[in-house]
């Protein structure tokens, strides 16, 4: 089955994720179209190591069976406050938009500074004394010395960062940069990667949410819970939606925090609940607003901090029917911009399957490669040779080699015969005997 026979749907890669074996990751690649230049096809050794075959992909089953349920299905359905399926939504757009928890957690760092409170130590700590320094020729320090008697303190070194009573090192200031501001698309992008997130039930397992018994993600709810304003009724509906487990992962999760926070304000720490999503507020704030990790927002108020806490994908969340409908609206889809908001439209992906093993393994792709080569096995803790002094590898680098070093073994051979025959024309100069004038010369008088 070649790509040819795969159905083409809207431009996103959650469409395929739920299929990848290796979990939900965002995919980009720029691949070799099938009219391009063919490159080297990787060797067989590379291509099973890198991508294993498994038995399920030897005859791929069709995309609309091997995605999940939930990336496929053209609706959601509603539940009503008994639990039971009402009616039907489609599913908005932003759902299948690409997720980029890089982008996600970017965002977040960022935004998660605008709401730092400035601290800074006083301008006059450590250096509200008197001192001067006493100079050179007293054998101590030039440091700043406390003037003064009658008191240990006099003589002291003041001011300094290694000084005791001294101020620090560059102190810190109230007019530091806390905040930062953020781009608009970029939030906006963050933001709807975060709802896209929340459609898989993967990612939602994975952050840690208790959604084992609950019917189907997203979950939508009619719009009457939105009229209700007791908690009471508030817990029971999450009972009835059996989403109750991840209020009680909450409540026991609630542990006394280490450190100084414990006075300021933030004595206890625990765990995120859902996040209840509403469009008007009839009492719906009111009625969740006192349950453990609960959190409320409005569809037009959506934001990161919530959706993805810590910059963690995946939160669950709890949909009003009139929310969910909202969102085509808010954020658009593939066909038109959002109404809602200025010059904004849903990312697109860069590949529209991410299945990137039957990609490379397509018939399109596999037909322009070049047959695999001899595969080579690099040895990376061999000594390396010297060429200059290994004939082998100096032959093996430059096989010319060969005919110089012999040529020039040849040219030595020939300059020492003819240095000899030289000597041997020339001859020997024959010894002649010292004269007896010669030897008195050396004598003494």
């Amino acid at each position: 089955m070649g790509l040819k026979d795969v159905p083409r749907r809207a431009p996103c890669c959650s469409v395929f994720w739920r299929a990848s074996p290796r979990g939900v990751v965002p995919l980009s690649c720029t691949g070799r179209a099938a009219g391009s230049p063919p490159g080297r096809r990787k060797t067989d050794q590379f291509t099973k190591n890198r991508f294993p075959q498994d038995p399920s992909r030897q005859t791929p089953a069709p995309i609309d069976q091997r995605t999940s349920v939930m990336a496929s299905r053209p609706v959601v359905n509603v539940r009503s406050t008994s639990g039971q399926s009402s009616s039907t939504i489609p599913l908005p757009a932003v759902f299948t938009a690409p997720i980029r928890n890089d982008v996600v957690q970017d965002i977040h760092k960022n935004l998660a500074k605008n709401k730092r409170q400035a601290y800074a130590v006083s301008s006059k700590a450590g250096e509200q004394t008197s001192a001067e320094s006493w100079g050179t020729g007293r054998a101590v320090a030039r440091i700043p010395r406390v003037g003064g008697g009658g008191t240990h303190r006099s003589g002291q070194a003041a001011f300094g960062n290694m000084c005791r009573g001294g101020r620090m090192f560059a102190p810190t200031k109230i007019w530091r940069k806390w905040h930062v501001k953020t781009n608009l698309k970029q939030r906006r992008y963050a933001i709807v990667s975060a709802i896209a997130a929340t459609a898989v039930p993967s990612l939602v397992l994975a952050r840690g949410h208790r959604i084992e018994k609950i019917a189907e993600v997203p979950l939508v709810v009619a719009d009457e819970v939105e009229s209700i304003s007791k908690t009471k009724e508030a817990v029971a509906i999450l009972k009835t939606l059996k989403a109750h487990s991840d209020v009680v992962k909450v409540s026991n999760s609630r542990k006394t925090r280490a450190g100084k926070g414990k006075m300021r304000g933030r004595r206890y720490r625990q765990r995120r609940g859902p996040l209840v999503i509403y469009n008007e507020d009839k009492g719906i704030v009111r009625a969740f607003r006192n349950i453990p990790g609960v959190e409320l927002v409005c569809v037009h108020r959506l934001n990161l901090l919530q959706l993805a806490p810590g910059g963690h994908i995946g939160r669950f969340c709890i949909w009003t029917q009139g929310a969910f409908a909202q969102l085509d609206e808010l954020y658009g889809t593939y066909d038109k911009p959002a109404t809602l908001k200025k010059d904004f439209s849903l990312p697109v992906s860069k590949v529209s399957n991410a299945d990137i093993t039957r990609v490379i393994n397509s018939d399109e792709i596999q037909s322009v490669l070049r047959p695999a080569g001899p595969s080579r096995v690099k040895r990376p803790f061999t000594q390396k040779k010297n060429p200059l002094k290994n004939r082998a590898l100096l032959f093996r680098l430059n096989p010319y080699a060969k005919v110089l070093i012999r040529n020039e073994t040849l040219k030595q051979a020939k300059n020492l015969k003819a240095k000899a025959a030289a000597e041997a024309k020339k001859g020997t100069k024959k010894m002649v005997p010292a004269g007896e004038k010669f030897l008195s010369t050396l004598q003494a008088p």
